[in-house]
């Protein structure tokens, strides 16, 4: 953002506290793209666990370097047109200094550049989940490289940039609900109608191969999102960062009890699968609304997120794309909902006064939460079937047939994510011909 005018007495100081805060925030961010790794690559079939892990850690990567090199600038750089952002200071991060504080706000910049850049990784690390078992690795590095120039440096200087149109709009995204969840899942579906269903897609059963990694990869998403949250506010000086804090917990909870409620009516059991599935659905759908709402606010999105999103992964049978891990369902939808339900529940007394409908505000803020939610969907779902169909068309986007079925783990990555040839884990690096010491002659006996 551009540098507020202040006057020199009203000028912002550094506060230790705001910026030890915000690193903390920062490395919780981190934590979410291998967490959201490992919530991916349990809900895989084995033959395809580590390439899941590694698309999500690619991006820690890719992303970072682009960052650097011109990402932050283009997000937050001087407004240009409304569209995108530029400042030839901060290419390259150089001509930064180290106690140079951020638009008003107490923090260095440093800390804003890289707490932002935490969900700049994330956000294409998103997309992967609806891509499982059939792309190669090649394209989709390439993928995140365009993508996040093209799509998600632009789409994030809409939405938190001084100047961009989603901005001065008026349109209310606290922590991400259009620039990276609806982004995000926009993204995912517009790939996913490019290169087409994974072979068996609604004939083999495509189960995940490991709950208890689910649970983890929920579990750390889940305690990451505190600081994806309640960091977004950039310090807690008036309480609206511990507002966003509490509201996370309690939508979360809500949508488990959501989701889980739903199965239980429609498939006869509480899976464990569905209680980690409706707590993104619910750290979702509360990402954009939480620092406008109560924490009853809270609870209502919370189960209308859990409830909607479990109705929406199986839209993808209905309708014959394959989104093999759910983003659409979740993230897509999550994201929808938590914003177009800001019109309603905001409570005025939160980020800022602006009040939804069931608080007397009228429609008005609905009007601009539709404006950034469709005009988000409709250029990353297109941008990126754009992107998606260029590298399909040269380089080529999806593995061989016999790759996929064989498993694209060995075909990618040369490894494979459990080594069953032996009992123990040293068993594979003992040379075949070495003597048994007699003690561990006995052990082998027994």
């Amino acid at each position: 953002m551009a540098p507020a005018i202040t006057l020199a007495a009203d000028a912002p100081t550094l506060s230790a506290a705001n910026t030890g805060f915000m690193l903390i925030c920062t490395a919780l961010v981190m934590l979410m793209t291998p967490g959201l790794a490992f919530f991916y690559g349990g809900m895989v079939r084995v033959k395809s666990t580590l390439n899941m892990l590694m698309m999500s850690f690619i991006s820690l990567g890719i992303v970072t370097i682009l960052w650097v090199l011109y990402g932050f600038s283009v997000a937050f750089g001087d407004d240009k047109g409304s569209l995108v952002g530029w400042n030839s200071d901060w290419v390259g991060l150089s001509d930064i200094g180290l106690t140079e504080l951020w638009d008003g706000y107490t923090i260095p910049v440093f800390v804003f550049l890289v707490f932002q850049l935490m969900f700049a990784v994330l956000t294409p690390a998103l997309i992967s989940g609806a891509l499982a078992d059939r792309v190669k690795f090649t394209a989709w590095a390439l993928f995140v490289v365009l993508w996040a120039t093209v799509v998600y440096f632009p789409v994030a200087h809409w939405v938190w940039g001084a100047g961009g149109w989603a901005f001065e709009l008026g349109v209310i995204d606290f922590a991400g609900g259009t620039a990276v969840h609806i982004n995000a899942g926009a993204a995912a579906l517009g790939v996913i109608l490019v290169i087409g269903k994974r072979i068996g897609f609604k004939k083999d059963p495509m189960r995940p191969h490991s709950l208890p990694l689910v649970m983890l990869g929920a579990g750390l998403l889940w305690f990451g999102w505190f600081g994806f949250n309640a960091g977004s506010w950039l310090g807690n000086d008036d309480g609206v960062g511990a507002l966003m804090f509490v509201n996370t917990q309690v939508a979360t909870g809500a949508a488990v009890l959501g989701w889980l409620a739903y199965e239980k009516i429609r498939h006869g059991a509480f899976t464990t699968l569905g209680a980690a599935s409706g707590a993104v659905s619910g750290l979702v759908a509360i990402t954009p609304a939480g620092g406008a709402v109560s924490p009853l606010g809270a609870i209502a999105i919370g189960v209308i997120a859990g409830v909607l999103c479990a109705m929406a992964v199986g839209l993808k049978y209905k309708f014959g794309y394959d989104d093999s891990l759910d983003v659409v369902g979740v993230h897509l939808v999550g994201g929808i909902l938590g914003s177009l339900l800001i019109g309603f529940f905001a409570t005025g007394k939160g980020q800022s006064d602006v009040a939804g409908l069931f608080y007397g505000g009228g429609l008005d803020q609905f009007w601009k939460q539709c404006a950034g939610v469709f005009g988000v969907l409709a250029y990353s779902l297109v941008a990126s079937a754009v992107l998606a169909l260029l590298i399909h068309k040269t380089i080529g986007m999806r593995v061989s047939e016999d790759e996929e079925v064989a498993g694209i783990d060995q075909a990618e990555h040369a490894e494979t994510a459990y080594d069953f040839s032996g009992a123990g884990g040293g068993a594979a690096r003992t040379p075949a011909n070495a003597p048994i010491a007699p003690a561990e002659s006995k052990k082998v006996d027994a």
